[in-house]
């Protein structure tokens, strides 16, 4: 007899549902496989054989997060396949900051009701995450909560782990006065910031549409555009350069997430005429009369990444990461004393 709940459907969840969408997501994880994944979806939990050959010391390394308030412009432009990128890239960009290599992720997918076209477009958007990145969706869940999530909404969350070998992880312990910090250049909002950018633009059905010349394109293909990945370019600089500190600028924007690569006694010296003019950045800060404070500590201002390496290597680095299609640029420099970040 085939798993189906009447009584179930007449509360609101429909098992049914749940397999019709399982199978239309089965093509787009498969195209996430690597070598070490053991078992396909519908276990129950999801196998991985690393592979620990050349390694020291292996230690691995997790990430999770999730998409934020960004899904409620998924919701109003009903557009749902590439908001599973900005799940994935919020977890390996940040597992990468300890220079591990993304293994396999999994997500979590909370649904008021279950659409599997919907959730196909969903888990799409993630396996195009997990392929960037280069690691497997090897599980993940999908929820039906009807009465807890209004039916044309969802929550969208996952986790990565990663493996480095400890003696190669950019603690920080390195980093020293001098040592030059390189950008690596954002696709946008990325994930953060999202519940300000919407009270700014007040973002309704009717102005997601609505094309803006000032960003060449509508305000909501600025908003929805994806997280970029840096895990590949990343890594392969890391086998080219010594890379002392790595720091992923997601929520807090400069001011909470350089710190964070640094040593004590050390400030992060941001020259702000070297970083990317993004329009969406300057419509933002004009329309919402928004301080430049709490704009670089909320946003990433053009910046998905900071990297630093000393001073004569920062040449190389750059040159590294543009041969791997990144727009990488010098913006700043390690500077004795004080702490945090400072704007010059």
């Amino acid at each position: 007899m085939k798993s189906y709940s009447e009584s179930y459907r007449a509360a609101g969840v429909d098992v049914t549902a749940g397999y019709r969408a399982v199978e239309l997501m089965k093509s787009h994880v498969a195209r996430t496989g690597i070598p070490g994944v053991v078992s396909g979806i519908g276990g129950f939990g999801g196998l991985f054989r690393p592979d620990l050959s050349g390694m020291g010391e292996p230690v691995l390394v997790s990430g999770t997060d999730g998409v934020g308030t960004k899904l409620k412009l998924a919701f109003l432009m009903d557009r749902h396949d590439t908001i599973g990128v900005d799940c994935v890239a919020m977890c390996v960009n940040d597992i990468v900051c300890c220079g591990a290599r993304p293994l396999f992720f999994l997500d979590y997918l909370a649904v008021g009701k279950n659409r599997p076209e919907t959730v196909e477009k969903i888990v799409s958007g993630v396996a195009d995450g997990c392929v960037q990145a280069g690691c497997a969706l090897i599980g993940g869940e999908t929820a039906e909560m009807p009465g807890f999530y209004p039916a044309d909404e969802y929550d969208l969350a996952g986790f990565s782990v990663g493996i480095v070998d400890r003696g190669k992880i950019p603690d920080g312990s390195l980093v020293r006065p001098g040592d030059a910090l390189i950008g690596l250049e954002s696709s946008g909002l990325h994930s953060n910031g999202f519940s300000l950018v919407r009270k700014v633009f007040n973002v309704s059905e009717r102005n997601v549409n609505m094309y803006l010349a000032e960003l060449g394109h509508t305000l909501g293909e600025e908003l929805l555009t994806p997280t970029r990945i840096y895990v590949r370019p990343v890594l392969a600089l890391m086998e080219q350069v010594k890379v002392k500190a790595v720091s992923h600028i997601t929520g807090g924007g400069f001011y909470e997430n350089i710190p964070r690569m640094l040593p004590a006694g050390t400030t992060a010296r941001i020259e702000k005429a070297l970083l990317p003019r993004m329009p969406v950045f300057s419509l933002l800060q004009r329309q919402g009369n928004i301080p430049e404070h709490d704009m670089y500590n909320t946003f990433n201002m053009g910046i998905g990444m900071c990297i630093a390496v000393s001073a004569e290597e920062a040449d190389r680095a750059v040159s590294a990461l543009k041969a791997s299609g990144e727009k990488a640029r010098v913006i700043g420099s390690v500077a004795a004393g004080g702490e945090g970040v400072e704007l010059c």
